[in-house]
């Protein structure tokens, strides 16, 4: 009697422990966490890279050729319209000057002749020899000698120093067009300049700028752009100022595209609102967040949660349904900001979305999965 009970508690200890390996064996191995959706506000937005530059900038270029003989102002100088820059020595060409000379020679000769016979018909015609309309002739070639002659000392002049009579030094006199900044002055005392004129844009002396007044210029990809609109708020970061956005409007989306290492870029134009307590440098460079896409309070979930069909590529969750136990649902999907995804349909707010890609650990520490 006492054989058997020992024998019916080893039978009934083992089949304990049969049944408790199995139900351990039944279980899974790894166990999913789940997430929830919940309420966000999502913003889709891209970001612009380029710089900031002036408004306008206006080059200031000579009125004639010849060297630079001093320079007035430095780069950063704050000036006025009319403010001298530089002044240009003139230094004449031989041929030409040695032609204007003969010019004037030759315009003095004519002159002398054109007198000598003016005041012999002067004397005539005072005397009641000639008539009045005999006269006037000879008046006439000796007031177009004059004119000759002077013209001839002028061009004489202009060729030699730059500049003729009351005009002084205009053109040797270098002076502001615009009030505003020296940004630039690529030239130094010494250098030879070139005048502008039809054929030739001449030599840059100085750029000036209205430092008050800048914009953002910068490029957007193609796939982008047809979600642009003129007048919408951008912000602006400079890569010289931290922690500072300059709030920009966009007012320019360039009608073609330029191809660059395989994409197509569009250029853009934004006014940057400036703030007193920031100097802002011509060619700063820059960032620009655009909005392209906005939704507020809309269900929304991590997109780590979302897994793709691997035949169809659409969106799918796994819902759970019982203890370790998921329901594949397919979703119909919004606009994302790269770490959550606005959900359209397909699931609900109480639905527990399975954590696919998270492993739990053991009792040893060891990750299971």
């Amino acid at each position: 009697m006492k054989k058997k009970l020992i024998f019916g508690g080893i039978a009934v200890a083992l089949l304990a422990v049969l049944i408790w390996f199995g139900k351990k064996n039944s279980k899974s191995p790894i166990e999913f966490e789940t997430d929830k959706p919940f309420k966000a506000t999502i913003v889709n937005k891209t970001v612009a890279t380029g710089k900031v530059i002036p408004l306008e900038e206006v080059e200031i270029k000579p009125q004639i050729s010849g060297i630079i003989d001093k320079i007035y102002v430095v780069e950063g100088a704050k000036i006025k319209k009319g403010d001298l820059i530089a002044k240009v020595r003139v230094v004449p060409n031989e041929q030409s000057l040695a032609n204007a000379r003969g010019r004037v020679n030759k315009a003095k000769v004519a002159l002398d002749n054109s007198k000598i016979i003016y005041d012999r018909n002067k004397k005539l015609y005072d005397k009641g020899v000639i008539s009045r309309g005999d006269f006037d002739g000879f008046d006439l070639n000796y007031k177009q000698a004059q004119l000759d002659y002077v013209n001839a000392q002028n061009d004489y002049q202009i060729i030699q120093k730059g500049y003729t009579g009351s005009g002084g030094s205009a053109n040797t006199s270098i002076r502001a067009t615009t009030t505003g900044m020296i940004l630039e002055i690529p030239v130094k005392e010494g250098y030879q300049v070139i005048e502008s004129n039809n054929f030739n844009e001449g030599t840059t002396i100085a750029s000036i700028a209205d430092m008050s007044k800048m914009i953002f210029e910068g490029k957007v990809d193609e796939s982008e752009v047809g979600k642009l609109e003129e007048g919408i708020d951008i912000d602006v970061a400079l890569g010289a100022i931290e922690n500072k956005k300059f709030p920009a409007k966009l007012n320019f989306i360039a009608p073609k595209g330029t191809e660059e290492n395989g994409a197509v870029q569009f250029k853009i134009k934004a006014d940057v609102s400036l703030d007193e307590a920031y100097f802002v440098r011509a060619g700063y460079s820059a960032n620009a967040d655009i909005v392209l896409d906005q939704v507020d309070s809309v269900m929304s979930i991590k997109e780590s949660l979302l897994q793709f069909d691997k035949k169809t590529e659409k969106p799918f969750v796994e819902v759970k349904v019982g203890e370790q136990e998921f329901e594949h649902k397919d979703i119909e999907l919004g606009i994302s900001d790269g770490i959550n995804v606005q959900i359209l349909s397909g699931i609900s707010e109480n639905d527990e979305i399975k954590i696919w890609n998270k492993t739990q650990k053991d009792d040893k520490g060891n990750n299971r999965g």
